[in-house]
């Protein structure tokens, strides 16, 4: 049999490994388009299957159109439209079943077997639709050896492609970029071989003439191709990155959310913890001792009760016994305590307290609630009470137990405490039991303190003095005798002043100095607070005036009551107060106390948001010490947060109290706050906070609250006793 003649054909072999490369590029991109079809969502695979295969599938035809340009024979080519695009939708197809394989769980020989099968027919489609795409008369002689050749190794390089898919999901992060690129030409080489071996197999007879050759060619449009399915592959493999790039940061920031919101969690439960607890003490606060005496009163009514209920059907004439039904409050105040604060420092002070307070609960039963309520004042609650003699007793014991000397910091101190004793239901009615207990408190005071007092009905006339008290109050302002001392506040990094608080006292003429714990409670009972908060805001202001004509500019920051926040007219009051002695809003610092902002919510959002709008800084006060306040912070137009002193005081020896502040300034940094440290007496809390981030820092150990003329007097270099030495120039400075 005679083999007719054939065209003689020739390789550009530019074009060639151009080809090539497209192929590899190819296969890089399916590499990492396989592992984004992964992804658990199942949109975003879907997306990026369709984009996948059709960029993949583009890339891919790119290749074998590109090869076919590198082929040339005597005569002019050309490929007809239609199948030149079917050659298209089969590339597209192939890359579609190379992602949904690559894309599942596992690769089993089946499954890697039908894959394979799939890709390679459709690679093959996608290369003889190609070839018939050229339209020659005669036609082209086929070498079907070479033809069953190609098949293989497409079927081949199919199979290769899934398993190295498939493999490089088990190669390490730091192998894997390298291990792509080794892989992608493995992939690349064997489309390539099954593409020119496709090609090997097709002659073309002598004297054959290309009837499309005036269709799709030429040299220009093979050059458009490459670059436009290199772009596309280019442009794939950049999103790819990127999203695999958004995903990893947002992977870690999820982890690093996670690891915030567990401390968080932690930091919140033991705010939730202290709600209840004094966190000084660690002894229940006035509201738990509240409810658990309520609940006590209950269960000594229905005891009492089902008790008479028994008694009269026994013996109708006799009465029944009330005594175990009994329960008692104990009111107890330490004696002598304030010279301690003044003359040691709050630091010393609080460890009298925790002290006393470990005394107190080591004498009480184990059955009965012992609670600090405030300053240097404790309840205790003895329920099942057999007689009056066993209360009398305890009471002793506590007498006894707080008159033993106190070791503060090397330095023996004595201090006492007064007992006051009530009896439930003899002495009083169950609403009255803590104030029955407290005049008796006091009665042992009058008594000279380091004894007990038991309720009796003229003890009553206590309240004659508290009325004294109050007509006193009520002409304080009037009569000059209020007064602010102003404690500085300083900037944690340039450990320069940042500004002043505002403190208010009361200078009475007979008295003395007035503790504001004894008559802020008084104020706000008989309705005086408001004009004493309009007095310190006109106060503060004109002080700040007064300053300013020295020279000295600086930010004062004023506690509010809950009581204030709730006048309609609070900030017209303070806006007028500014305006009038020329004092810019951002002078001024309104402070609130986190249990005032949170026990009316609505109020302290109607005044933050009107003090804000005139341009006061405002502030929450004594953080940690409240309830539910994260839930609610977020909602408060606030610029600082300052946490409270009881955490600060913790710091050198409790784990808990620097997790809570470290917590507390995290979140208000990230609410865009900055956070105040009040109370530090040491330079080891000092150091601590400095090293959470705290940005400003208020305590004795910086200096103590001063008049404003001794303020005033360290500003030109007269620093007061016990002060840290700040330069008169920093000290004019406002944050």
């Amino acid at each position: 049999m005679t083999i007719p003649a054939t065209l003689a054909a020739s390789y550009d072999p530019w074009v060639v490994l151009v080809s090539i490369l497209i192929a590899s590029l190819a296969g890089y991109v399916s590499l990492d388009l396989a592992k984004r079809v992964r992804t658990p969502d199942r949109g975003v695979a879907l997306a990026w299957w369709i984009g996948g295969s059709l960029a993949l599938g583009t890339g891919i035809w790119s290749m074998h159109f590109v090869g076919m340009l590198a082929y040339s024979l005597p005569i002019a080519l050309g490929y007809t439209k239609w199948l030149t695009f079917a050659s298209w939708i089969a590339a597209v197809g192939v890359s579609g079943v190379a992602l949904a394989v690559a894309s599942s769980g596992s690769l089993r020989p089946a499954r890697l077997a039908a894959g394979s099968v799939c890709m390679g027919a459709g690679i093959c489609a996608m290369h003889y639709m190609g070839m018939a795409a050229i339209d020659v008369a005669p036609g082209i002689v086929w070498n079907l050896w070479l033809v069953a050749a190609s098949v293989a190794i497409a079927v081949t390089a199919s199979g290769t492609a899934l398993a190295i898919f498939f493999w490089l999901r088990k190669v390490s992060e730091s192998r894997g970029a390298l291990m792509q690129v080794l892989a992608a030409l493995v992939v690349g080489l064997a489309i390539s071989g099954m593409h020119y071996t496709g090609m090997a197999a097709a002659s073309f007879p002598e004297g054959a003439v290309c009837l499309s050759a005036n269709s799709l060619a030429g040299s220009n449009l093979g050059a458009l191709v490459a670059f436009a399915s290199v772009a596309m592959l280019v442009l794939t493999l950049a999103t790819s990155i990127y999203d695999a790039r958004a995903q990893s940061k947002s992977a870690r920031m999820a982890d690093s959310l996670q690891a915030a919101n567990a401390q968080l969690q932690v930091a919140n439960a033991e705010l939730q913890k202290r709600a209840f607890l004094d966190p000084l003490t660690d002894l229940p606060n006035r509201l738990l001792f509240e409810d658990r005496l309520s609940h006590a009163v209950k269960r000594s009514g229905r005891w009492d009760e089902r008790n008479h209920e028994r008694a009269s059907e026994r013996n109708k004439e006799r009465p029944p016994d009330r005594s175990a039904a009994k329960l008692a409050v104990l009111f107890i105040d330490l004696d002598g305590f304030k010279p301690v604060n003044d003359s040691l420092g709050h630091a010393a002070g609080d460890r009298v307290l925790q002290e006393a307070a470990a005394r107190l609960r080591r004498t009480a039963r184990d059955s009965d609630t012992v609670a600090r309520v405030g300053g240097d004042e404790f309840l205790l609650l003895m329920e099942d009470v057999a007689s009056l003699a066993d209360c009398v007793e305890l009471a002793r014991r506590l007498v006894q137990a707080l008159a033993k000397p106190f070791d503060v910091a090397g330095q023996t101190v004595g201090i006492s405490g007064s007992v006051g004793i009530v009896v439930y239901p003899d002495q009083g009615h169950r609403d009255k039991l803590i104030a029955n207990a407290d005049s008796a408190m006091y009665a042992a005071k009058r008594a000279g303190g380091n004894t007990y007092a038991l309720f009796e009905s003229h003890m009553d006339a206590g309240a004659l003095e508290q009325l004294q008290l109050q007509n006193d109050l009520r002409q304080a302002v009037q009569l000059g005798q209020m007064q602010l001392h102003y404690q500085p506040k300083v900037d944690a990094r340039r450990g320069q002043i940042s500004g002043v608080e505002a403190l208010l006292r009361w200078n009475h003429p007979v008295r003395g100095m007035v503790s504001p714990v004894e008559f802020i409670p008084l104020a706000e009972r008989f309705g005086l607070i408001n004009g004493l908060g309009q007095w310190v805001i006109v106060e503060a202001c004109r002080q700040m005036n007064a300053w300013a004509d020295e020279g000295v500019r600086m930010r004062v920051a004023i506690n509010l009551s809950v009581h204030q926040l709730r006048e309609e007219d609070l900030v017209s009051r303070i806006r007028h107060a500014l305006e009038k002695y020329s004092v810019e809003p951002s002078q001024l610092l309104c402070e609130i106390t986190e249990s005032v902002a949170m026990e009316d919510i609505k109020a302290t959002q109607r005044a933050f948001d009107g003090l804000a709008r005139i341009g006061v800084f405002l502030s929450i006060d004594d953080f940690g010490t409240g309830y539910s306040s994260l839930s609610y912070l977020r909602q408060l137009p606030a610029r600082q947060l300052k946490i409270d002193r009881s955490f600060v005081n913790d710091l050198e020896t409790s784990n808990d109290a620097r997790a809570v502040v470290d917590a507390v300034v995290r979140l208000a940094h990230a609410l865009g706050l900055r956070v105040v440290a009040e109370g530090v007496e040491t330079k080891g809390q000092q150091d601590i906070l400095f090293a959470l981030g705290c940005d400003e820092l208020q305590g004795y150990y910086f200096a103590r609250p001063m008049a404003a003329d001794t303020l005033l007097a360290w500003t030109h270099g007269q620093k007061p006793a016990g002060a840290l030495d700040f330069s008169p120039s920093v000290m004019s400075e406002l944050a």
